[in-house]
Formats: structure tokens, C-alpha cells, sequence
């Protein structure tokens, strides 16, 4: 019996402004994500709750392109490690033939970056880069409902303790 290979699928645009501070990566838009066109669209995927709870905003409330302004406007980025792959379902192992995101336009345009999150650990394989670029960098639980070895409220204590110190020192 002959098997198809998954499609080749694209990643989103990275959203950012000039002056963030953090830039979060994750590894690849999942089924929603792709479907959506908009980065954690899964609704049990809990990104979105712990960036409200770092910003002080109601962002899972709120619609996806005023979700995206507000963290702009708190000073954060966000992208994927991988721009391109092959991939059946949502899960990062079932990630083939990925090609990284070329990082370097991205990081040319933000001079104020102090920080490099990366939600999870499949997107954390790309830490080294960013070490020899001279950014700090932090791997951190992935927000994914897959991974349900820690509770919502442990997660977003890891993300915070991380992240609000840098956004704080703005």
C-alpha cells in the first residue's frame, strides 16, 4: 500500500515592532494555527492566557489582530523557529524536512531585543544560535495542550518569573 506525504506547509510572518524587547519563538503553527492564519489558535493551547497574564490585558477575549496589537505594544515578538515542513497533525515530532526561519533580517530590525524565549522545547534546539548571536535566551514549558505535565498556573509562573523582569526594566 503506497503512502502519501504530508504537505509542505508554510509558517506565519513573524509580528514585531521595532523596539521589543523579547522575541518568542515557537516551533511550528499547528492545524488550527495553519487554518486560522493565526499564531495558538487551538483554543486549549495556553499561550494566550499566560500572555494576559503578563500584560495585564484580557487578550484571550479579545480578536486575534487587537491580541497581536497589544503585544506590540507590551514590546513583544513573536515567530516560529521553523518556517517551512512537513508535518501530519500538530504534533512538534511529527515535524519532517523543516527549514529554519532565517533569523537574521528579523533580528536586524530589533536593536532593543534583550531577550530570546522559546515555548517549548522543540523550539529551544535553535537556542544555541541565538547564545553566539550575544541574546539571552530562555527555554520555557510549551503552552501546548499536548504537553500536560505541568497545570496552566505552573506554566505561566515559569513564563512570568522569566519574562516580566524584561519588560519591567523597559
Amino acid at each position: 500500500m503506497a503512502t502519501t506525504d504530508p504537505a509542505v506547509h508554510q509558517g506565519l510572518p513573524p509580528v514585531w515592532r521595532r523596539d521589543a524587547l523579547i522575541l518568542l519563538l515557537g516551533s511550528f503553527p499547528g492545524t488550527a494555527s495553519l487554518a486560522a492564519q493565526a499564531y495558538y489558535a487551538h483554543p486549549r493551547n495556553q499561550f494566550w492566557p499566560i500572555m494576559g497574564q503578563l500584560t495585564g490585558e484580557p487578550l484571550p477575549a479579545l480578536p486575534y489582530e487587537q491580541r497581536l496589537h497589544r503585544l506590540r505594544e507590551h514590546r513583544l515578538a513573536l515567530w516560529d523557529t521553523v518556517g517551512h515542513c512537513q508535518r501530519q497533525g500538530s504534533l512538534d515530532s511529527a515535524i519532517r524536512h523543516a527549514l529554519t526561519n532565517e533569523f537574521g533580517p528579523l533580528l536586524a530590525q530589533l536593536p532593543s531585543l534583550k531577550l530570546v524565549a522559546f515555548n517549548g522545547q522543540h523550539a529551544g534546539r535553535q537556542r544555541r544560535f541565538f547564545d553566539e548571536q550575544g541574546y539571552a535566551t530562555v527555554v520555557l514549558p510549551s503552552t501546548s495542550p499536548a504537553y500536560a505535565s505541568l497545570t496552566l498556573a505552573q506554566k505561566a509562573e515559569q513564563w512570568l518569573a522569566a519574562l516580566a523582569p524584561v519588560l519591567k526594566a523597559k
